[in-house]
């Protein structure tokens, strides 16, 4: 999630920053480039970028008549020969995460680290291994950009599943679209506390959502449409375990630390639960979460869909802090002892585990759950 503070200072600054700016918050050759964990699969991964457009469903957020969506795409590749590594961000999308992600969100350095550096284990546009395989989709955290959910879904296509990252734009802090046009986050700063903002930017998702499965028999790739999952982060888990309630096409889901309830409407009220809070569900939904972020609003509103039975289990990793599921929980590690990040800051955003713990146990986790759900 985010704070008042945060996001009154991020939106701000969003709507005001030029892209003047931008050219002068790239690093230099010397400054620490940071490294994302190997996956530890099998397979050599592919990945591939879409740009999908949704007609005549407005933007709600920069009002345009139609709505879009960006994927990256990771997969088995038969062969990377030839194929050049693909980087975590764009050079674009890396400058505004300098200068905004990093400064006032998530206390990282805005200098010594050069953002642009950081490359995947994915290999652009390589062929895909034959064979139909289950698909996996991710919603990454509020105002987080989906490439900050890079590594786990290069283990689990390393391991032979296909998995669909997905920004929201308008309200990831940055994403630049297949145009080369970098969009940047448009939800108002009243959006940490506003009960209708928050409610919208869900449905706002869960619509992004239905309409990628919509989308799946398009892509040019050997999905197999019968194993469909879906996990994310912070408001991205909210998001996945909701879509797994709206949508029978979805077998199974993992929440990692999003809350599932609104806010009320009404100051003073109680907060309203989401449907599959209120009424359970018969898939398998694994919720996951930190003891550093842990809360009563967590264990009300989890405890509630725990309530009605069936498969839904929940799990929590010791010494670790809400963004240890995203890749700032090794590159936080890798600041610190570079001297570039307090361990303060460092404990604030991913806890004082290890990357060394908390990555095989984040992997493991997700890993084997879907291994369980979807292999079948």
């Amino acid at each position: 999630m985010w704070s008042r503070r945060s996001f009154l200072a991020l939106s701000s600054l969003a709507a005001t920053l030029p892209m003047a700016t931008l050219a002068h918050a790239t690093s230099t050759q010397a400054d620490l480039t940071l490294r994302l964990p190997a996956p530890t699969g099998p397979h050599r991964i592919g990945v591939r970028s879409l740009q999908l457009i949704q007609r005549g469903r407005r933007d709600p957020w920069i009002g345009t008549p139609d709505r879009d969506v960006m994927l990256s795409i990771f997969y088995p590749a038969l062969t990377t020969h030839g194929y050049p590594v693909a980087p975590q961000m764009t050079p674009a999308a890396a400058a505004f995460f300098n200068i905004f992600d990093a400064q006032f969100l998530h206390s990282l350095p805005t200098a010594g680290v050069n953002w642009a550096a950081t490359l995947t284990h994915s290999h652009v546009e390589a062929p895909a291994l034959p064979g139909h395989r289950p698909v996996i989709l991710y919603s990454p955290g509020g105002i987080d950009p989906r490439t900050l959910g890079t590594g786990t879904a290069e283990e689990l296509a390393s391991h032979g599943y296909i998995v669909i990252t997905i920004d929201h734009p308008g309200e990831t802090s940055e994403v630049e679209l297949s145009t080369g046009e970098l969009r940047r986050i448009k939800i108002p700063p009243t959006g940490a506390t506003d009960p209708v903002i928050l409610r919208l930017m869900i449905s706002t998702r869960l619509a992004d959502i239905a309409f990628v499965l919509s989308q799946l028999k398009t892509i040019d790739l050997p999905l197999d449409l019968r194993r469909v999952g879906i996990y994310g982060h912070s408001a991205g888990g909210a998001t996945a375990a909701e879509a797994l309630y709206e949508n029978r096409g979805l077998r199974s889901a993992i929440n990692l630390e999003g809350y599932l309830d609104y806010l009320p409407l009404t100051p003073g009220e109680p907060n309203e639960l989401y449907p599959i809070a209120q009424h359970g569900t018969d898939r398998p939904v694994q919720l996951t979460g930190t003891d550093g972020y842990r809360d009563d609003r967590f264990d009300s509103s989890w405890s509630a869909l725990l309530s009605h039975g069936g498969p839904v289990r929940r799990t929590e990793l010791t010494q670790a802090n809400h963004w240890v599921f995203t890749d700032l929980g090794t590159m936080a590690a890798q600041c610190q002892q570079a001297g570039l990040m307090t361990a303060e800051n460092r404990a604030k955003l991913v806890g004082t585990i290890a990357p060394g713990r908390s990555v095989p146990w984040i992997r493991n986790s997700v890993r084997s759950f879907f291994d369980r759900t979807l292999r079948c």
